[in-house]
């Protein structure tokens, strides 16, 4: 019998025989797609027919049960994609059932090597050591490449870590990929000749699919220091692809743009910390945006701060990951934040420097901000 990997799924349920029910529906929608009674006996049913292990009222009042639902290694054969299909495959389609936890066995450990570089990799990127990392955006979108060079510029003689394109950055006229690229890392290299500093310039390499890796190779040979990617657009296994290849070396950050319907609802779809932590670590994600609390977007405290810790836990061999919240930060946030996550993460805050009169001493006393 081959090892077997679980999935804890919320099923909502008036009570526990409907759950059972509902939980016996998701083991065969998962693995073979047809009624029970169909189910060939011998090796079909014994092992690759999911199997429903535990069922318990869920303890966070809402309405329904935890059902942990075990699958066959076998069934993955050793296909990434493969292995999201039996997580959430067809059971994402029905209502009142969502992903919670993801527990993990050897095969799928050997399968999803995780991130290259990690937090450890990204603070030693930047030049610092066990404390937060900053993060910025050039943007908008409109504006010339000679305009949003002297952005990244200005983030990097700031002290900013990374300087990232806004992800609406793709191939425009008013700024087209190569362009920018080259641009923005000579920008960012004359700014730490001055200041002796390490940032980092991050390409959007987010594109059609014959283009992400080419961009992603040429934005290393470029000499950026990582590229970003938002998988939920370009597809999931994309940066499980890059983080393995051996011709690419880069970090590669995250962005939720067109994630938000996989965990905004509280019954369907995935818990936070299952999708921005545990399935990005698994995808090779060096570091995951998404929104904080308090900003523009509305995730609670409790859920952000359940994603950081899915991005630090031990889960068997991933490197831990940099939570990176943003969205709407501002000066004002940041004791909060710094309560809230302490030194493993990296602060995404754009807007509220771009606001201000002169960028560069904004993001100068952004960084006295948070090392105070």
């Amino acid at each position: 019998m081959a090892p077997r990997f679980s999935v804890t799924y919320f099923v909502r349920a008036g009570d526990e025989e409907e759950a059972k029910q509902r939980a016996l529906d998701i083991a065969l929608e998962q693995t073979v797609e047809i009624p029970r009674s169909c189910v060939p006996k011998g090796y079909v049913e014994d092992e690759i027919l999911g199997r429903l292990w535990t069922l318990e009222k869920d303890p966070s009042g809402r309405p329904g049960y935890l059902a942990d639902i075990s699958y066959s290694e076998d069934d993955v054969g050793g296909d990434f994609l493969q292995f999201l299909n039996i997580v959430f495959g067809n059971s994402s389609i029905k209502p009142g059932l969502k992903v919670e936890d993801i527990s993990l066995s050897p095969g799928i450990l050997a399968l999803c090597k995780g991130p290259r570089h990690g937090i450890a990799g990204l603070r030693a990127r930047a030049g610092i050591g066990q404390t937060p990392l900053l993060m910025s955006a050039i943007k908008p979108v409109g504006l010339s490449t000679s305009e949003l060079a002297r952005l990244a510029h200005d983030f990097a003689l700031g002290g900013m870590h990374f300087v990232k394109d806004d992800h609406g950055l793709v191939d425009q006229k008013t700024s087209p990929f190569e362009e920018r690229l080259r641009a923005c890392v000579e920008a960012v290299g004359e700014a730490n000749s001055k200041t002796g500093g390490r940032t980092s310039f991050v390409p959007n390499v987010t594109g059609p699919a014959t283009l992400i890796v080419e961009r992603a190779m040429l934005a290393q040979a470029a000499g950026a220091g990582a590229v970003m990617i938002a998988p939920a657009m370009a597809g999931y296994d994309i940066i499980r692809h890059l983080a393995a290849d051996p011709n690419f070396s880069l970090p590669i950050i995250s962005h939720p743009a067109f994630s938000g319907a996989n965990v905004v609802s509280p019954d369907c779809g995935f818990s936070h910390r299952s999708f921005f932590g545990t399935l990005h670590r698994l995808m090779g994600a060096d570091a995951v945006i998404y929104p904080n609390f308090g900003g523009r977007f509305g995730f609670t405290r409790d859920e952000c701060l359940s994603i950081a810790k899915a991005c630090a836990d031990d889960i068997g061999g991933p490197k831990a990951i940099v939570a990176a919240p943003g969205g709407g930060m501002t000066f004002s946030r940041v004791p909060e934040m710094r309560q809230a996550y302490g030194n493993d993460v990296m602060y995404l805050i754009g807007g509220a420097l771009l606001q201000e009169e002169n960028l560069v001493d904004a993001c100068r006393r952004l960084v006295g901000a948070v090392y105070s």
